[in-house]
């Protein structure tokens, strides 16, 4: 049987709460599906947002886990030795660990940690002191969403990578950050745009999908993008953010079958005539031309 060779990512971001017994259960569930990966977030809340943001009130009330913005992701934080016991509780299932980084002290304290993957996300992709960080000091794979990115932008961050060599190592993906994203606004074909700029140059490309939705995820396989990330959750109607644009733990499973489906649909044919076709050949293709040779 031919090995399935995409890799899906199982976004966890802060869906875990702030709570380290479920974001291990969520690890757990990650794996019992097949995800190759799971993925935290890091930030310091304080260097990621201005003093106006971070004491303002959270734009969604219903979902603060704080009286102002700032409190409600310090709730949600997980301190790096936590990020470390998580990675290494992942790893004991046999499933690695990740996380995106925000500002550069997070960025500083997740490469301390030596994971095999870090995320560089959207909304910090021009950002080119964290960018260098980790050019400079990452060893591992370095993954990068391409949402809400000029082409620009783009062209930044790639000339970093390349100038330190780390294109050999990064997996560029096609993003658009929508919170849910809607199927007119997939443009899917960004991945074979990506693939025929970059295809000689980096490791592999994805796509980041914000969709609740699940067959854009097995499109994009069809286009070539062998890394398939989605926010995962425990309960789409828990409280915070990213719940509702998330897939839940059987959708999780659903998916990752359909995918191995799709990915058993992308072949070439082993031979000419394959061993299905042989006796409908015979019938339409061979006894004809017998009765026509011997007319």
């Amino acid at each position: 049987m031919r090995k399935n060779t995409f890799i899906f990512v199982a976004e966890l971001g802060c869906n875990h709460q702030g709570n380290i017994k479920r974001a291990k259960e969520m690890i757990e569930e990650a794996q019992k599906a097949g995800c190759s990966i799971v993925k935290f977030q890091k930030r310091t809340p304080r260097l990621q947002f201005s003093p106006e943001k971070y004491n303002a009130p959270h734009p969604s009330p219903q979902n603060a886990f704080g009286k102002t913005y700032g409190e409600h992701r310090e709730n949600l934080e997980f301190s790096i030795d936590i990020h470390k016991e998580l990675m290494e509780y992942a790893q004991n299932l046999g499933i690695d660990y990740s996380s995106s980084v925000f500002d550069i002290v997070s960025t500083k304290e997740i490469i301390s940690i030596n994971p095999k993957h870090i995320k560089i996300p959207s909304p910090i992709n021009n950002k080119c002191d964290i960018i260098e960080c980790i050019a400079k000091n990452f060893n591992g794979i370095i993954h990068v969403s391409l949402g809400m990115t000029t082409k620009k932008e783009e062209k930044e961050l790639i000339t970093i990578l390349k100038k330190h060599n780390k294109l050999k190592n990064t997996v560029l993906y096609h993003c658009v950050s929508a919170y849910p994203t809607q199927n007119n606004d997939a443009s899917l074909l960004e991945i074979t745009r990506l693939k025929e700029t970059y295809s000689n140059q980096v490791l592999g490309f994805g796509f980041s999908s914000h969709h609740t939705d699940l067959f854009p995820s097995c499109i994009a396989l069809a286009l070539g993008a062998t890394y398939i990330e989605h926010h995962i959750t425990f309960n789409k109607n828990a409280k915070g953010s990213d719940h509702k644009i998330s897939i839940d733990y059987e959708e999780l499973k659903y998916l990752t079958n359909s995918l191995k489906k799709t990915e058993s649909l992308l072949t070439y044919k082993e031979k000419e005539i394959l061993d299905c076709e042989l006796e409908i050949r015979k019938f339409h293709k061979e006894n004809n031309m017998a009765v026509i040779n011997n007319g």
